[in-house]
């Protein structure tokens, strides 16, 4: 059985991602959940329904099921827009969300980090057909075989699973706070590759996998000679206008008006989870934003030119070949930096976070009729987490009136 908390880079946020934008239904428990009907999918194009606000904002209310202290959820694109919240930002004060809290989004660094690297590979500066060992050689173990770019921006890299130190890990709520303050280094993260078998040939099958992000990151680092956090920042963050995105490094705090994340300690009692040291995730998961700032970055992400020239963008969007599948059998869900689901009718293209005490997805229709933001602070870290996501999945995408029913 899986531990209720999982160990650093463990597998609940690929399972809410599975949940979410992957096809995995709601297990029996959660029969009370709104149900949804997914299917893998690679259209251009989504009619969306009138958004249905009664259903947007009871998505989101319920703080009970799962448990949460706060909710927000923006919802805009072409066919209308919504914003609501739930629950506070800080329960020691009882201060409201506002629109311009940030929050840790966890995994769509990822996002920012494949937009950097389509970004070099159309100035010539990246071959996504090139081995990283090439970029980056004597890192990984001579044993690996050649992992090319693509690969690693789409997890069809093969690379097996990491093998942290036992003083490292982190297998209850307590253990998650102890070492709130543990810094890592790019470097040492990828140390706990083993240098053992790959668990597919590259390009064969395909695994979500932080540590492709990590690898890279480092190589929009060795391709620039700059920290990746800046190449962000130069290319995109300011180009943009996000004035509220920030990539933290060793610095543990949220500066500036924020919504905290807590966690539910085994004894049933939150502690505050806000400071915490995002080394550990790194170029796979330490951004901070606020919803406002990934609605604009989606928006411009999918319109050719703003972010990609129209031809690496569509590079974005290409999926893996067919035979290509998920390493439990089930079809290939992840192109370069983006995930893909058809919920209700409605193909929505995007990325899920998970970071401790908090939850986020930006998604959107590939011709921006629709896009959703949220973010969460779910207390505890374990499957439950999937009741809100589902939960506004329909919301978002459900014509008026309609409920969805769940394919088993």
């Amino acid at each position: 059985m899986t531990p209720t908390f999982l160990s650093r880079r463990a597998l609940v946020g690929a399972t809410l991602t599975a949940a979410l934008l992957g096809g995995v239904a709601a297990p029996a428990a959660m029969a009370a959940t709104p149900t949804t009907a997914y299917s893998s999918t690679t259209s251009t194009t989504s009619a969306v329904p009138p958004l249905d606000t009664a259903a947007l904002r009871a998505a989101i209310s319920d703080l009970d099921h799962p448990q949460a202290t706060a909710a927000q959820l923006r919802v805009g694109g072409k066919a209308g827009s919504w914003y609501g919240t739930a629950g506070v930002a800080n329960r020691e004060t009882g201060a409201p969300i506002r629109q311009d809290d940030t929050f840790r989004a966890g995994s769509i660094t990822k996002m920012f980090v494949a937009a950097a690297v389509l970004q070099l590979s159309a100035e010539g500066k990246v071959n996504l057909d090139k081995p990283i060992q090439d970029y980056l050689p004597n890192l990984l173990p001579k044993s690996y075989a050649p992992i090319k770019i693509s690969q690693l921006l789409d997890h069809t890299s093969g690379l097996p699973s990491e093998d942290i130190p036992k003083s490292k890990q982190k297998n209850t709520p307590e253990e998650i706070l102890a070492h709130r303050y543990d810094q890592w280094t790019p470097k040492e993260i990828v140390a706990t590759l083993p240098d053992a078998p790959m668990k597919f040939t590259p390009g064969t099958k395909q695994e979500y996998r932080g540590m492709n992000y990590v690898l890279s990151a480092m190589l929009l680092e060795k391709v620039t000679g700059k920290p990746y956090g800046k190449v962000i920042g130069d290319r995109i963050l300011r180009p943009l206008g996000l004035h509220h995105t920030s990539f933290p490094g060793n610095d543990p705090k949220l500066h500036g008006p924020h919504v905290h994340g807590y966690l539910a300690m085994s004894d049933g009692t939150l502690k505050d989870a806000t400071e915490y040291d995002q080394s550990e995730a790194w170029g796979e998961g330490e951004v901070i934003s606020t919803t406002g700032d990934l609605n604009r970055f989606i928006t411009a992400l999918f319109t050719p030119g703003k972010v990609l020239p129209k031809a690496t963008l569509n590079k974005m969007f290409e999926m893996p070949a067919p035979e290509v599948r998920m390493v439990d059998g089930t079809p290939a869900r992840y192109s370069k930096g983006l995930q893909t689901v058809t919920v209700n009718g409605v193909t929505l293209w995007g990325k899920t976070g998970e970071r401790y005490g908090y939850n986020s997805a930006v998604v959107a229709t590939r011709d921006l009729q629709r896009t959703a933001v949220y973010s969460w602070t779910p207390t505890h870290r374990d499957n439950s987490q999937m009741q809100m996501a589902l939960r506004i999945a329909n919301a978002v995408t459900k014509p008026t009136g309609a409920s969805g029913s769940a394919a088993r």
